[in-house]
């Protein structure tokens, strides 16, 4: 099945969520949360993660994690990584009973296709001071794409993980996910990256991004918000708009998009230090805002 197909499948069967100009959503993507140990790169920002979660939290965001949110190719079980990140999940559980949570699978946690597996391990948990089963997430859905639908306008943003584009990481993952297993994982710890990664193959990146535009050329310049290659892309107005969130994994940062008031922007959170010699994680805007409207795609005539 070709980049073509994949894309429009995915497109045809993606869950449809209406917004408008009051609408406050944040993407996210590949956090790849682990288990904590050498191989879990999430570890390393996960409290600048944390913090920039809150603080969507209190301000009302709806949170759209576009893929990769779990390393299940590293980790066999959920449960590992709920153990480890556990106040990250308690968050996002509070996102998910006020119903604004929104989570798509990628190829790393690919297993989540699978209603029945994220019944089976995401519904619940075992909290052993108390013996007894809690609620997690209850009724979650996890989908391949979403169309956001503008109620207004009609305006539409397709969102999706991106891997899509990538045949051997969408077609061959259960092999892929071998590998990572048995060999990239213990040689990640002594700093071997993956090299079939297209976040660590900037060739296979490029020709990801190249499928995809012409994906979107052939929707009309549809809107298209991505992640899987972890490379921040924020288009201007006019040029083919692919706009890509990037990764929670990069060196001692995370970025993201986010939608407010009609407009989109490309931010970063990071650790910073004051005069003072204090630090403190700080929210950086690094493209934009521009209109929504802007990005209309082409009306067919």
């Amino acid at each position: 099945m070709s980049t073509k197909r994949r894309l429009g499948r995915a497109y045809d069967q993606a869950r449809i969520v209406p917004f408008d100009d009051t609408s406050r959503i944040i993407f996210f993507s590949d956090c790849h949360r682990g288990d904590n140990s050498f191989a879990d790169d999430f570890s390393n920002n996960r409290n600048i993660y944390f913090h920039a979660l809150k603080h969507y939290y209190r301000e009302g965001f709806q949170y759209m994690e576009l893929g990769d949110g779990d390393e299940l190719w590293e980790n066999i079980h959920f449960e590992s990584l709920f153990e480890a990140h556990k106040n990250v999940y308690g968050l996002l559980r509070k996102f998910h009973l006020e119903k604004r949570l929104f989570m798509i699978w990628g190829n790393h946690d690919m297993v989540y296709q699978d209603p029945a597996y994220v019944e089976k391990h995401l519904s619940s948990y075992f909290e052993p001071i108390d013996g007894k089963d809690k609620e997690l997430f209850e009724g979650i859905r996890y989908e391949e794409a979403i169309r956001l639908q503008h109620t207004e306008t009609g305006q539409e943003i397709f969102c999706c993980h991106g891997h899509q584009a990538d045949w051997w990481n969408y077609t061959f993952w259960r092999w892929s996910r071998f590998l990572v297993r048995v060999l990239w994982k213990p040689l990640q710890v002594w700093g071997i990256a993956d090299p079939t990664s297209p976040a660590k193959n900037y060739r296979e990146l490029i020709r990801i991004e190249k499928r995809i535009k012409r994906w979107i050329l052939d929707r009309n310049l549809l809107m298209t918000i991505v992640g899987h290659t972890h490379r921040p892309r924020f288009p201007e107005p006019g040029e083919i708009p692919l706009f890509n969130d990037g990764s929670c994994v990069h060196p001692r940062s995370i970025t993201g998009i986010e939608i407010s008031e009609g407009k989109i922007s490309l931010i970063k959170w990071q650790i910073a230090t004051t005069e003072e010699g204090i630090l403190q994680v700080v929210r950086k805007l690094l493209e934009g805002p521009e209109k929504l409207s802007d990005y209309a795609a082409i009306k067919k005539s």
